[in-house]
């Protein structure tokens, strides 16, 4: 998870819950453009498939396995009611089965969890606390009932560690009616803030990517630190919600990297697709998520539709 990150992840199945599958869907092809270009960092979330698919030995993307590099994603609340509050907990466990109780220290944190609906309406991005065993919790309300993803985003402290990405399924009980994915749009509101973004997904080809944050009209330059960041990217790809999780490029404090208004990302689509991408940013003390939906493919731009106001309006994102 480090500044210029590239992220590539293919297709895989969504587990079913309450006996409603959740195929992969919009469309995802193979990558045909030309192969991505070197990799600005010293590592990325998964490793590039060949031109036309295929692949057999490939890297599965981060988030599709509950298990990985010998470590697994014990979820020990694999259910909570919709709209009560819950204490949600969890392990990793090394390959003998042990609770991990040393992590390294990104971006200010051990452990990064997202949480996300099958149908990518609400998302959280949150931080909880790991107790001497090695349990990890924290309290969480999710709004609506049906099915949710579970990612643990961690680096087990022991040299030459790569960074992990492991997801589980979660299931919120109630009455379930799922929610059609948000239009596909380039602004984003969200508590008065307006976010813009521009450029474009593109498979198998890196692209930078660039939101503008303003409020009232005003560019917004005073943006602060969170997380060691000015800004902070998740992209889900709709339908099998393989995860990429990018930075942005430069950082405070480096002596060219400006507080806003403008966050930049390097990004590399794994398909031509959907996908949500959900950027936190921090403006007068507090922490805000503005969502997006963009495809990626031939014949696919970016379209100019307004998002949603995010659930919640930042009570509740949980950071």
């Amino acid at each position: 998870m480090h500044a210029g990150l590239k992220i590539t992840a293919f297709a895989a199945a969504l587990a079913a819950t309450f006996g409603t599958a959740y195929g992969v869907g919009q469309g995802l092809d193979p990558v045909v453009d030309d192969p991505a270009p070197a990799r600005h960092d010293s590592h990325s979330e998964a490793t590039p498939e060949p031109e036309g698919g295929g692949g057999g030995g490939t890297h599965v993307p981060g988030g599709l396995q509950i298990s990985e590099g010998g470590y697994t994603f014990d979820l020990r609340t694999p259910r909570v009611t919709a709209g009560k509050r819950a204490d949600l907990s969890f392990v990793i466990r090394d390959s003998a089965g042990r609770a991990v109780t040393a992590f390294q220290r990104e971006h200010e944190k051990e452990l990064h969890l997202i949480v996300a609906s099958s149908d990518l309406v609400t998302f959280r991005h949150v931080h909880p606390t790991r107790a001497a065993d090695g349990t990890w919790s924290i309290p969480l309300e999710l709004p609506r009932a049906g099915g949710y993803r579970v990612f643990a985003d961690f680096t087990p402290a022991k040299p030459n560690a790569e960074n992990l990405i492991l997801g589980a399924d979660l299931a919120a009980s109630g009455s379930y009616a799922p929610q059609p994915l948000p239009a596909v749009n380039t602004t984003a509101k969200v508590d008065g803030y307006e976010v813009r973004l521009d450029g474009a997904l593109r498979p198998g080809k890196e692209s930078d990517l660039k939101l503008k944050v303003s409020r009232n009209g005003r560019p917004v330059t005073n943006l602060q630190p969170y997380l060691g960041a000015y800004g902070h990217l998740v992209a889900l790809r709709s339908g099998d919600l393989a995860y990429l999780h990018v930075h942005p490029n430069g950082e405070p404090g480096d002596g060219k990297t400006k507080p806003g208004p403008e966050i930049s990302f390097a990004a590399t689509a794994p398909s031509s697709g959907t996908y949500r991408l959900f950027l936190d940013f921090k403006h007068e003390g507090q922490v805000r998520t503005a969502e997006f939906t963009v495809r990626a493919g031939a014949g696919s731009g970016a379209g100019a539709v307004e998002a949603p106001a995010h659930e919640g309006g930042g009570e509740g994102h949980g950071h």
